[in-house]
């Protein structure tokens, strides 16, 4: 009789020898959502807060931003969905339990929502093309109700651009098998983000110097409490579990950490932050409108590396499993 041993390896191109299923694509969808979230959430409040003198681009235009954002986001997102007839099935029932069935219904709701902020101050922000839209009575008739009830709209608002904007980092935390995700702050850090990104929008598109001043200070401190919330994720990776330490050995000397500490922390929050300083102090102008450049660079940037660094960690070594030296001597294989 004779015995013959049979080795086999796994080879499966999406998960060795790490998980990388979501791409930019997803990436730019996290980005896209926060800025939405931060552009509703700061329209609304320069209306809840009567700011219009102060700020009158971002109580009147920004609005108009938000769908468009979301829109480019969820495009990106369609585009990565392997099977993109069966997106509609997100609707047929509410996963309670589920951060992803969520976000689905809060975008669901977000998109009426903005389309009403928007028409609350269409007539004053974009009467030009107001005037055309006044021409059809149901249109008109909208706007009116929009206008009377202007405020009470923008409060409505604020509730689901917080949720809009925290349920981003959520979905990612929410997946315990991915142990540099797994931190409660983040959801929080994705909102302030979210939040700092549309701060710097305003700074790079409004025209008026108050307004400008106005988000430049509110960038600034949006920025020190980013800073503050990365710490946090950091210290409750350090003290987890050993695949928690492993995870966050990812971006402290492993393969992400010129991603995450030159491309998004230096470039898109210490820079940015200094040449604010200097901006508010009156020691240099010149330098104005490249910090609310690199705010969005580096929002887009935290996504990215958040979402690769994450993938990569795990709490099973895939090395037990998969190996690229057995790969090569099975059948095929040259």
């Amino acid at each position: 009789m004779s015995e013959e041993l049979l080795v086999t390896a796994r080879d499966n191109a999406l998960i060795d020898p790490s998980l990388h299923i979501w791409t930019w694509e997803v990436a730019m969808y996290l980005f896209m959502g926060g800025l939405t979230a931060g552009i509703m959430f700061f329209a609304a409040l320069m209306t809840v807060r009567d700011k219009e003198h102060i700020a009158p681009f971002a109580a009147t235009r920004l609005a108009l931003l938000a769908p468009i954002a979301l829109s480019i986001g969820m495009t990106t997102l369609f585009l990565d969905l392997e099977h993109k007839l069966f997106v509609y099935r997100f609707y047929t029932s509410f996963q309670i339990t589920s951060p992803m069935s969520w976000g689905a219904w809060i975008l669901i709701v977000v998109y009426p929502i903005s389309v009403l902020q928007i028409l609350s101050t269409f007539r004053s922000g974009y009467s030009v093309f107001a005037s055309f839209v006044d021409k059809l009575k149901p249109a008109r008739l909208l706007m009116d109700w929009c206008e009377r009830n202007r405020v009470t709209i923008a409060y409505a608002v604020i509730p689901f651009a917080v949720a809009l904007g925290i349920y981003t980092g959520i979905l990612l935390s929410a997946f315990g098998a991915r142990p540099f995700w797994n931190s409660g702050v983040l959801g929080l850090l994705f909102l302030v983000s979210g939040l700092s990104t549309a701060a710097a929008l305003v700074v790079l598109i409004a025209r008026q110097k108050t307004e400008k001043e106005l988000f430049t200070g509110l960038d600034f401190v949006l920025i020190l409490s980013e800073i503050a919330l990365i710490g946090l994720v950091i210290i409750s990776l350090a003290s987890g579990s050993g695949q928690h330490i492993d995870a966050l050995q990812i971006i402290m000397g492993g393969p992400y950490t010129f991603q995450f500490w030159v491309m998004f922390f230096c470039i898109g929050l210490v820079i940015p932050m200094l040449l604010e300083i200097l901006e508010m102090a009156g020691i240099s102008k010149s330098l104005a409108m490249l910090a609310p450049v690199l705010v969005l660079v580096g929002g887009y940037a935290l996504r990215q590396v958040v979402l690769d660094a994450g993938q990569e960690s795990t709490w099973t070594h895939y090395e037990t499993q998969y190996s690229p030296e057995l790969l090569q001597r099975l059948p095929g294989k040259d």
